[in-house]
């Protein structure tokens, strides 16, 4: 049977290319919206994470109905860190857009997303975005992606895949880039043409693969999936099964069921071979799993999702201020929510650690995990997080190490301070290519030599640099090198920082807190430009006589102290720092608060590297 009344297709790009947009006015287009409704920009980024960054974290369904054919839109995330989303979901549809920005070109996630899904012998329409830029150069961005192409062994049909030239924010398409496109109907039409109709057997036994899991307070776990045979109804009796276990199937109800449609999730009763449905009801369900008839028990094989690359241990909070502003703080509960988002999160990695009160968490990159941190942190979790390590390989008797891919765009007066910070770090040059006034520069450097990197990019160029990053395989290690240069400064004492104390630390570096601000001994108050950690007393109080007036202090002028953010804060720390976590504040500290305590530890350790 085919579906020719349906079509399932996925958008994936690289970050900001403009899928979410798009998606925006083929929602539009589409007719979910009446005549006289306000609408949001970005819709489909419904997190608070996602609005206040301006990225997609989580990959979302919609649909819209264009000739009588519905059409299943599945939006992706194009951050690298969050490459396992598009990966999962490519086992849901049947064809994909594939979104280049018109001056960018491709980038290292859209490599990595196409490759995926050439794969999976889909079908891609190739989409060249934001036409209306100034800096749009169609002709060779068009020659590039043939040639991103021809370097993934794309078959000849797959090398003949339809272009389109589209306005994302002025939600037009056409198929010539010197004729003014009027709506999005060349897009809709292309799709329902060139995307395959879902094919299978109605008849048959059912089978639904699961691509991916929400959760309701309400009704529990509900698994989202394409159904790849037969029909599902509401109340039915089915089994539960995994193709890579060998566990035996687990029985199970569908209580509820619900397709998508538009924005909506719309109650039915039964649904059939192509379609994309909600369900709920199976409460261990997980994403990989297949629901099957009774009958015949068959899983389906999920797609193999690429290994994490680097892991961070996140504690239980023992600092001073530990359970003044968080609401769940034991490890159980810490434990309790960690093993919940791996059943969210296919290419996230929870292990206990040597202890009961630390886990050991590993993700894809920095922000896959500082997403997970600021999440719970909302949520109202407390704890202590490490710096991130990468995980080593053992291949053929060889230790090696995570490389990453960096691309950056950079204005031509700061290419040499770029190109030597670089080099510093190990990394190897692949190619510099000129842009205008700008050079695009390729490098293959060690994941663990980016830890801190950003922030000094940012200052090389003054903040006109653009940098992207993505998993490149594994290669031999490398070997030591020094990526921080500074130390900290740290609070001697607990106490409240005052206007006098702050004033003479001050000279000593860059401060992190303010007047009247809370802090224990073992706390990071600042950032010591010599790579030595020094001990001081912000709370340092002046001593009042008769010709001394309190009222002096307020003429000493304070350096307003630099606030971190959290992805900040994890490039900052080194391995004797910590990072703790609450809903209201982030503070840095040191593992060994006592700083006779610490610095013996410090001694001790020279002295043994000394040996």
């Amino acid at each position: 049977m085919v579906r020719e009344d349906l079509r399932n297709i996925a958008i994936i790009a690289h970050v900001d290319h403009g899928k979410t947009t798009l998606v925006d006015e083929m929602l539009k287009q589409g007719g979910i919206y009446r005549d006289n409704q306000e609408t949001v920009t970005r819709v489909m980024d419904s997190g608070d994470l996602e609005k206040e960054r301006g990225i997609t974290i989580l990959a979302k369904n919609t649909a819209v109905h264009y000739k009588d054919v519905k059409i299943n839109i599945i939006d992706t995330p194009g951050h690298a860190d969050f490459g396992g989303e598009v990966e999962r979901i490519l086992k849901m549809v049947n064809g994909v857009i594939l979104l280049v920005d018109a001056a960018e070109g491709p980038m290292p996630q859209t490599r990595f997303v196409l490759q995926r899904a050439l794969e999976l012998n889909h079908r891609v329409i190739i989409v060249i975005n934001k036409i209306d830029k100034p800096d749009a150069r169609l002709g060779v961005v068009e020659d590039e992606i043939l040639e991103l192409l021809f370097d993934l062994n794309a078959t000849d049909e797959q090398l003949d895949s339809p272009m389109l030239y589209c306005s994302g924010r002025a939600g037009t398409a056409t198929e010539n880039p010197d004729v003014q496109g009027t709506d999005l109907i060349p897009l809709f039409d292309k799709i329902l043409d060139y995307i395959p109709a879902p094919e299978g057997d109605n008849e048959g036994e059912l089978q639904l693969l699961v691509s991916s899991i929400d959760y309701n307070e309400y009704v529990g776990r509900i698994g989202i999936g394409r159904i790849e045979r037969g029909v599902i109804k509401q109340n039915q009796e089915a089994y539960i099964c995994n193709y890579h276990t060998d566990n035996t199937p687990k029985r199970t109800k569908i209580v509820s069921l619900y397709q998508i449609d538009g924005l909506v999730r719309v109650p039915v009763t039964e649904a059939k071979m192509g379609d994309i449905v909600c369900f709920s009801g199976a409460e261990n369900i997980t994403i990989g799993d297949t629901i099957t008839s009774l009958s015949c028990p068959e899983p389906l094989e999920f797609v193999k999702v690429s290994e994490p690359t680097l892991e961070m241990t996140f504690s239980v909070n023992d600092s001073p201020f530990a359970g003044k502003e968080g609401k769940f703080v034991t490890s159980r509960q810490l434990r309790d929510r960690l093993y919940k988002e791996v059943l969210k999160d296919v290419s996230l990695r929870v292990e206990d650690g040597e202890t009961t009160e630390e886990f050991k968490v590993a993700g894809r990159g920095e922000m896959h995990l500082s997403i997970l941190i600021e999440t719970m942190r909302r949520e109202g979790y407390e704890m202590l997080c490490s710096n991130p390590r990468v995980l080593f390989k053992d291949i053929d008797g060889v230790k090696c190490e995570p490389m990453e891919h960096v691309t950056l765009d950079v204005p031509q007066d700061y290419v040499g301070a770029v190109v030597e910070k670089l080099s510093q770090r190990k990394g190897d040059l692949l190619e510099m290519t000129p842009m205008g006034n700008r050079m695009r520069i390729e490098y293959v450097i060690p994941s663990r030599c980016l830890f801190g990197y950003r922030s000094e990019f940012l200052t090389a160029t003054h903040g006109e640099g653009i940098m992207n990053t993505i998993f490149d395989g594994y290669q031999p290690y490398r070997g030591e090198v020094t990526m921080r240069f500074t130390g900290s400064l740290v609070a001697s004492k607990d106490g409240v920082t005052t206007r006098y104390g702050l004033f003479h630390c001050q000279e000593r570096g860059k401060l992190f807190v303010g007047p009247q601000t809370d802090v224990y001994e073992g706390m990071i108050v600042g950032e010591n430009p010599k790579n030595d950690d020094i001990a001081l007393n912000p709370c340092d109080e002046k001593k009042l006589t008769a010709i001394r007036s309190k009222g002096a202090d307020e003429k000493l002028l304070l350096t307003p102290p630099i606030v971190f953010s959290l992805e900040e804060a994890i490039e900052f720390i080194t391995d004797d720092d910590l990072i703790e976590v609450t809903p209201k504040s982030i503070r840095l500290r040191k593992k060994i608060l006592n700083t006779e305590l610490r610095m013996k530890a410090m001694m001790k350790a020279r002295r043994e590297a000394a040996k």
